[in-house]
């Protein structure tokens, strides 16, 4: 792909800032405001550049949620290239900053853009049904969460403050408990209705749920994360971005560390693989003689399960690529006879 212009926009509630870089210095900047009409004048301007094709050029911008998603479909919808970042990766990759506006940033992931060209990747819009599950599913997180916050210093202050106090409180809160688990219920059930009405993520779910240890929570946030396991197709490069690949820590003689996981991973997969592993050591199996036996040999226990976890994600694969529901009795055709 010839690429000329390298387009970078730093993406605001409020407003987009775009910097054009053509590989030897800025040609073009401007603010508008974020909606449909200021995309429509920031390409006005972009048609004035010299040379200007929409395909010879590259749109890169960071994740940002719901802010950026009118700019992602409107831009899509030109099938205008589009390359959608990391934020920390495009931080992590400018070195040492001084100084921070949005302007300035959209001038640091416009040469970003420049700088990795080889390395871009264009960015497809995850079916509709599948962004349907993402929201519903950040909707039930929240409800959660908020359930959490409420009940739990209830169930925590129980011991420690006057029981009729206690029942005051108790029962004030009581509504918004009941309607908030009746909430969680409704979205609970438009997932699992919305997973079965469309046959392909329908039968996602039924091999990557085959897994021991993997139930549908886990499941929607694998699907999420990966786009249909199309966006991370290794098992290792997933392990990475859920945070249970081990890396070394050496330099020299004098730093020697121990193998530990990287803080920058995707927290809630992190989360989620973890409830999973430790599901699937308290239920009978090759899981659970697996930890076992490295504790026994003295291995440090959540080395240990870091492991496991790592066994359930190949095990993901292992199923998504065969099209096949997991089998503990499985043999691999490479296993010796």
């Amino acid at each position: 792909m010839n690429i000329h212009y390298f387009i970078g926009i730093d993406i605001a509630k409020a407003t987009l800032d775009w910097a054009v870089y053509d590989g030897k210095k800025m040609v073009l900047q401007t603010s508008t405001p974020n909606t449909i009409a200021g995309i429509k004048t920031a390409l006005r301007l972009l048609k004035t550049l010299s040379d200007w094709k929409p395909l010879e050029a590259i749109f890169c911008m960071e994740h940002t949620g719901i802010y950026n998603a009118h700019l992602l479909d409107f831009l899509h919808k030109l099938r205008f290239p589009i390359w959608l970042e990391s934020s920390l990766q495009i931080k992590k990759a400018g070195g040492l900053q001084r100084g921070k506006t949005d302007s300035i940033d959209a001038q640091r992931i416009a040469e970003y853009a420049f700088r990795f060209r080889d390395q871009f990747r264009l960015w497809e819009p995850p079916r509709q049904v599948v962004q349907k599950l993402a929201l519903l599913s950040a909707a039930r997180q929240r409800l959660i969460r908020v359930y959490n916050q409420l009940a739990g210093p209830l169930a925590e202050q129980q011991s420690f403050i006057d029981p009729t106090l206690q029942k005051q409180l108790s029962k004030s809160c009581q509504a918004s408990l009941t309607a908030l688990e009746k909430e969680r219920k409704a979205v609970e059930k438009a997932i699992d209705a919305l997973i079965e009405a469309d046959p392909r993520l329908g039968r996602l779910f039924e091999l990557v749920m085959s897994v021991p240890g993997v139930g549908t929570a886990t499941t929607t946030e694998i699907v999420i994360a990966t786009n249909e396991m199309k966006t991370i197709t290794d098992p290792k490069k997933m392990a990475c971005h859920a945070g249970v690949a081990p890396f070394n820590y050496q330099s020299g003689s004098s730093v020697r560390g121990r193998p530990g996981v990287s803080q920058h991973a995707r927290k809630r997969l992190k989360s989620l693989f973890h409830l999973g592993a430790m599901a699937a050591i308290r239920a009978k199996g090759e899981l659970q003689d697996y930890y076992q036996r490295k504790v026994k040999e003295g291995k440090n226990k959540m080395l240990v399960l870091n492991a496991v976890r790592n066994k359930l994600i190949h095990r993901v694969y292992a199923v998504v690529a065969r099209g096949e529901k997991y089998d503990k009795n499985y043999l691999s055709s490479f296993a010796k006879p």
